[in-house]
């Protein structure tokens, strides 16, 4: 009986020291004030495994280092998205043991995920200053690219400085992508070329290239005319990793992709055959109209089921660091949000990407997400 009520007030103990989920909220509130210091004391004082997803590759290498930092016990796992969102609707709509912090893509899913109470905002006093206003709220951990890379031999180089040359007949199955029904990431820039102010500069592109003004025909703007006679040119790539080998290849004359500038850092990627789209734009001092691919953000979060929310905000602390964010920052391709972090030696600044890139808005892909796409999978039919 003594054995039966010591394991009874133990486990009392145990879920008294873990905050309800209505309380996670206002933890991290009042954890927006604190100083690293104040931090550390909390988050060591907090007891069980810190478990955190990221849809990055690289979230256990950073998850890695802080647990050894920290001595903690627990692990990270790498999903996609959907399983995270799904994991998260589960978690916290019941009492099982889930993820504390999350890392993740899509933000038109997570404004749902936000409005539905899944996930905390948290932004650390301690790195506020260096963080855009509008990549505070969700807070953007980092920036990735997917730019126009092509094979630099032969003599067939397609270094285009209008993307409507990506259209043209002698393009057809030179053009190496991903299919946007496969990919999330890729269908949102589809849909954000639709856009009022992404078809509006595709319409001044199309006539500095042809000299003539666009003829829609049946299209609603010249994005959907542009995003149409893309994916009519396009060869569709397995992965991004993939579509990078098979660009850089030396039978790969006369082909350009658009994927991940990060793939760059493989070894199985042939570099010295390809040339950066944007690069040899800045090098040479024009620009590639509109644009030379596109950015999008990953966010880091906490999950309202945390069990060591105090744990997750010291985390999203350190992942806001040169420390913290260097298993992304050691390879181009990845931008911090802080100010404070500089871009990977050889790369170009956040700013200048922003400016050259179309960016992901959450608000307008979740309100035109099912006509862009529905539009995308019946031409693709």
């Amino acid at each position: 009986m003594k054995k039966i009520l010591a394991i009874v007030l133990a486990l009392m103990m145990l879920l008294s020291a873990v905050p309800a989920l209505g309380d996670v909220a206002s933890i991290v509130e009042e954890g927006a004030n604190l100083t690293h210091e104040e931090l550390v004391e909390k988050a060591l004082a907090e007891t069980g495994d810190f478990l955190v997803y990221g849809n990055t590759s690289r979230i256990q290498n950073a998850f890695d280092a802080f647990k050894a930092l920290y001595n903690l016990t627990g692990e990270a796992s790498n999903l996609k998205d959907g399983p995270i969102y799904t994991k998260l609707d589960s978690e916290v709509n019941s009492s099982a043991k889930g993820a504390d912090m999350v890392m993740i893509q899509d933000g038109a899913q997570l404004i749902g995920a936000i409005e539905s109470g899944w996930l905390v905002n948290y932004v650390p006093a301690s790195v506020a200053e260096f963080v855009a206003e509008g990549d505070r709220v969700p807070l953007v951990h980092q920036y990735i690219n997917k730019l126009f890379i092509y094979n630099n031999g032969g003599d067939n180089v397609p270094a285009i400085k209008n993307v409507w040359e990506l259209t043209a007949p002698e393009m057809k199955g030179n053009v190496i992508f991903k299919n946007p029904e496969d990919e999330q990431v890729n269908m949102n820039f589809l849909v954000m070329c639709t856009s009022p102010e992404w078809s509006d500069k595709l319409a001044e592109a199309y006539k500095a290239w042809k000299g003539e003004e666009i003829d829609l025909g049946d299209y609603e703007n010249a994005g959907y005319k542009w995003v149409a006679e893309f994916l009519d040119n396009c060869s569709f790539g397995q992965s991004d990793t993939k579509i990078a080998e098979e660009v850089s290849q030396e039978t790969a004359q006369g082909k350009i992709g658009l994927f991940v500038l990060s793939k760059l850092r493989s070894s199985s990627v042939l570099t010295d055959n390809l040339t950066v789209a944007q690069y040899d734009a800045t090098e040479n001092g024009y620009a590639v109209e509109p644009f030379s691919g596109f950015m999008y953000p990953m966010y880091a979060l906490i999950s309202a089921a945390a069990t060591r929310p105090y744990t997750a905000m010291l985390f999203i602390e350190y992942l806001m660091t040169a420390e913290g964010f260097e298993p992304w920052g050691k390879s181009i391709g990845a931008y911090s949000t802080s100010t404070a972090i500089a871009p990977n030696d050889g790369d170009l600044g956040i700013e200048i990407w922003k400016d050259t890139l179309v960016m992901e808005d959450a608000e307008f892909i979740l309100d035109n997400y099912e006509d862009v796409s529905t539009f995308v999978s019946k031409h693709l039919q």
